[in-house]
C-alpha cells in the first residue's frame, strides 16, 4: 500500500493510477492526517503530491513533518519535494525563470529512483520556485538548464525528491522512475487485484453494515450497478435496490434494469416512479448547478422515504468515483476550484437519517470496469457509456419540461443505435445527444421551420479526467443526423462538438 498525499495537483490522481497500473494499492489522503493513522494505515512508501501553493505562502498546505522520522520511504513531487527540503533545513526561493512545460533531464546518478532510465530524458516542469540549498544528507541527482537541483535523494533515510512531474506522460520515463520507488526502494509486491479488492471491500461492508440494511439507488449505469453486486455479494439479502424513475432517464430503462438485476442477479429491488417529484422543482430552473442540486436532494429524499418502509435500514449506498470526487471539489479539500457538481457528492444534505456507503469511492471508472468483470457482470452493462446521475437534465440546456425531454430522449436512442449499428461503441469512452435552448431556421417539405438543434457529443478517453472528441466517420454522422431532423419531430439542425477535455467538459453541464 502507497500512502499519497494531496497537496491540491490537478495531477494527484494520475499518481494513483500510475501506481495501481502496477497492482500496487493506493490511497489518497489530506495533508493534515494525524501521524496514528498513517501507522494504522501501514503504508510501504508516501508519495507527497505537486500543488499550486509555495511552501512560504501563509496558508499553503502542510503535512505533520514528523512524517520524515517514520522510516517509511518517500518520495516528494514537485511541491512535495520542496516541502521535504524546507522542513529539514533546506531553502526554497521564488525563481526569475520560471520553469513550464518540457525540459532536458541530465540525470547524475541511476542507481535507485534513475535505474534503468537514459542519462538525458525529457520530463515536464510545472514549477515558479526552486530548492536553492539542500538540508543535510541529500544529493543532487539530476539538473535541468534552468533547475539545477532537479532531482535528490538522501538514500540513508530513504527520502527522494523529483522537481518534475513523473507521473504524466509527457514524462516518457516517469512510469519507470515510480515503478522504481514501489519496488526498489519502497519493496511494494505487485498484490492488488480486483479479486484482492472484492474481499478486502466486502470484508469492510460487512464489518461496517453489521446486522442493519442498506439501500442503493439503482440507476443501471455502470457505477451502480457494480457497486449493487459487490454489495450484494457482501451482504446479500441485507441490500435492497431502490430504480427510481424521475422522469429523466434514456428509453426503455426500467424494463432493461427489472430484467438484468431482479432475474438475473436475483437483488432485492423496488420501483419508484417519482416523475413528478423530480419536475416540478425543476420548473422555471436553468442554471446547472441548481438542476444537480435539486435532483441530488430528490433522490434522497425519495431514498429516504422509501427506507421508512424497510426495517432496520442504516445505509445509503451510492457508486461515486474518483472523478466523482475531483470534479465536485478538491479532493479531500484542497485549494482546487470546483468544476461541477456531482449528485452523489454534492447534492447531499448535512442533516441525512442514513449513513453513507461508497464501495467504489477510490475506484477510476477503467478499475469498476474490471470490477464489474470479476463479479460476473456481462459486457453489455460492464462497457456501456457513463450517464450522468441527474439523467438528461443536465443534457438539456436550459428549463427541463416534458417535451424537451421527449426530443432529447428520442435523438439519444438513435445515436446510440447507430454507433452500436456500425461497431464504434466499444471504441467510445461517451456519446449522448444535447438539446440546446436555441432554434434555428429550416426547409422542411418546402415550408419554413423555426426548430430546435441537437447538437452530438462522441469522446475517446481513459478515465474521464482528459478526454479527445472522436473522429466519427463522417457517413455515420451523416446517417445519424438525417434519422433525427427526420424522426425527431420538432429538430431540424444536428451539429457536432469537437471540443477537448479540457479545456471543455465531457458534460454540457
Amino acid at each position: 500500500m502507497i500512502l499519497i498525499i494531496d497537496f491540491g495537483s490537478q495531477y494527484n490522481q494520475l499518481i494513483a493510477r500510475r501506481v495501481r497500473e502496477q497492482r500496487v494499492y493506493c490511497q489518497i489522503e489530506p495533508p493534515d492526517i494525524e501521524l496514528s493513522n498513517i501507522s494504522s494505515l501501514a503504508p510501504e512508501g508516501i508519495i507527497l503530491s505537486g500543488g499550486p501553493a509555495s511552501i512560504y505562502e501563509k496558508n499553503s498546505p502542510k503535512v505533520d513533518p514528523q512524517i520524515f522520522n517514520l522510516n517509511i520511504p518517500v518520495l516528494g513531487i514537485c511541491y512535495g519535494m520542496q516541502y521535504m527540503v524546507g522542513s529539514l533545513g533546506g531553502k526554497v526561493d521564488s525563481t526569475r525563470k520560471k520553469e513550464y512545460g518540457l525540459a532536458e533531464l541530465h540525470v547524475y546518478d541511476q542507481k535507485t529512483i534513475f535505474y534503468g532510465t537514459n542519462s538525458i530524458t525529457p520530463c515536464w516542469m510545472s514549477h515558479g520556485d526552486s530548492i536553492s540549498h539542500l538540508p543535510d544528507g541529500f544529493k543532487v541527482t539530476a539538473s535541468t538548464e534552468n533547475t539545477k537541483i532537479a532531482a535528490v535523494e538522501n538514500s540513508q533515510d530513504k527520502l527522494y525528491g523529483l522537481q518534475f512531474h513523473p507521473e504524466v506522460i509527457h514524462t516518457p520515463e516517469g512510469k519507470r522512475m515510480l515503478k522504481n520507488f514501489l519496488f526498489k526502494v519502497c519493496s511494494c509486491k505487485k498484490t492488488w487485484t480486483m479479486k484482492s479488492f472484492i474481499k478486502k471491500t466486502a470484508d469492510e461492508i460487512k464489518r461496517d453494515v453489521g446486522e442493519k440494511k442498506v439501500i442503493l439507488g439503482l440507476s443501471g449505469g455502470v457505477d451502480s450497478s457494480v457497486a449493487a453486486v459487490l454489495l450484494n455479494r457482501a451482504i446479500g439479502k441485507q441490500l435492497t435496490c431502490i430504480f427510481v424513475d424521475n422522469g429523466l432517464l434514456r428509453k426503455n430503462e426500467g424494463e432493461r434494469v427489472k430484467y438484468l438485476f431482479k432475474r438475473h442477479f436475483e437483488i432485492n429491488l423496488r420501483f419508484v416512479n417519482a416523475g413528478k417529484r423530480f419536475l416540478e422543482p425543476l420548473r422555471g430552473v436553468v442554471d446547472p448547478e441548481r438542476k444537480r442540486r435539486i435532483i441530488g436532494r430528490t433522490f434522497i429524499r425519495v431514498f429516504e422515504d422509501e427506507a421508512l418502509k424497510i426495517k432496520g435500514v442504516g445505509f445509503l449506498a451510492q457508486g461515486t468515483l474518483y472523478p466523482d470526487l475531483i470534479e465536485s471539489r478538491s479532493a479531500f479539500g484542497g485549494p482546487s476550484a470546483v468544476i461541477k457538481s456531482h449528485h452523489n457528492v454534492g447534492g447531499l444534505p448535512k442533516k441525512m437519517r442514513l449513513n453513507l456507503i461508497e464501495p467504489l469511492k477510490h475506484l477510476f471508472k477503467d478499475e469498476v470496469r474490471l470490477l464489474g468483470k470479476e463479479l460476473g457482470l456481462h459486457d453489455d452493462m460492464i462497457l456501456r457509456h457513463p450517464f450522468p446521475g441527474p439523467g438528461l437534465a443536465v443534457r438539456i440546456i436550459g428549463e427541463v419540461t416534458p417535451r424537451r425531454l421527449s426530443i432529447v430522449r428520442q435523438a439519444d436512442d438513435i445515436l446510440i443505435t447507430e454507433i452500436k449499428k456500425n461497431n464504434h461503441y466499444k471504441k467510445l469512452w461517451q456519446s449522448f445527444a444535447i438539446l440546446l435552448p436555441l432554434k434555428s431556421v429550416g426547409v422542411m417539405g418546402d415550408k419554413r421551420t423555426y426548430e430546435h438543434i441537437v447538437v452530438i457529443r462522441a469522446v475517446t478517453s481513459l478515465d474521464a479526467m482528459t478526454a479527445d472528441w472522436a473522429r466519427l466517420p463522417n457517413a455515420l454522422l451523416g446517417r445519424i443526423s438525417n434519422r433525427i431532423i427526420n424522426e425527431v419531430r420538432g429538430v431540424n439542425r444536428v451539429t457536432y462538438d469537437i471540443s477537448s477535455k479540457p479545456p471543455s467538459t465531457i458534460e454540457w453541464e
